[in-house]
């Protein structure tokens, strides 16, 4: 099996169908749309609320995928709709923390370049007829260790004239330095992965 068929295989799975109304869909467009409410809260230093959006939020995320799974409702659609929201919530809550100067720019500069990398290989690879490259454990815990280092940060932020609080927000702050390391790491791998696919696809094409 070739490098183009064995992710071909897996680009969208496990057999989603062409379907675009149902409910994990509806609940993951609920997500995307608590973003902005999450950065808002967060420039108003209204850490509380934000923290309570933000545990919905995450709550919805495992409801989304369970329902999909269990009622056959998997679609190519909520596959993609499901990181986008990820990425949405770490680079607009990382935004927000930064207007508020809670984080240094920086870091927001960092996460958004990932970003816009892997959004130009995801349009690139669509339109060799690729869906999104399987996710990688290193990507994965990137993801989760700065989402806990933005929760830390917003906790911080509650009462940072508290000594305890203090140290949490500068503990926070290396957790976020090492998500981000973590972050582009996955990022290196899933462009070593597009650009594989591309040049197997270059190859396939030239010998026809």
């Amino acid at each position: 099996m070739d490098l183009k068929e064995k992710f071909s295989r897996k680009k969208y799975s496990p057999e989603p169908r062409d379907v675009v109304f149902t409910i994990p869909n509806i609940i993951s467009l609920l997500r995307i749309i608590s973003i902005p409410i999450i950065a808002w809260l967060i420039t108003e230093h209204s850490m509380v609320w934000a923290l309570v959006v933000l545990a919905l939020s995450f709550a919805s995320d495992g409801l989304d995928g369970l329902i999909a799974r269990k009622f056959n409702q998997v679609s190519k659609i909520g596959q993609l709709l499901d990181p986008i929201a990820d990425r949405l919530l770490i680079l607009c809550s990382i935004l927000a923390l930064g207007i508020c100067h809670v984080v240094p720019w920086w870091m927001l500069v960092l996460v958004a370049l990932r970003d816009v990398t892997m959004a130009v290989l995801t349009v690139v690879l669509a339109q060799h007829n690729y869906g999104p490259l399987p996710v990688h454990f290193v990507g994965k815990t990137g993801t989760a260790v700065l989402m806990i280092s933005i929760v830390g940060l917003m906790v911080a932020d509650i009462e940072r004239q508290m000594p305890v609080f203090e140290m949490l927000h500068y503990a926070a702050i290396s957790c976020a330095i090492w998500g981000i390391g973590l972050y582009w790491m996955a990022g290196i791998l899933y462009m070593r992965q597009g650009i594989g696919l591309l040049q197997a696809d270059g190859r396939q094409k030239a010998v026809r």
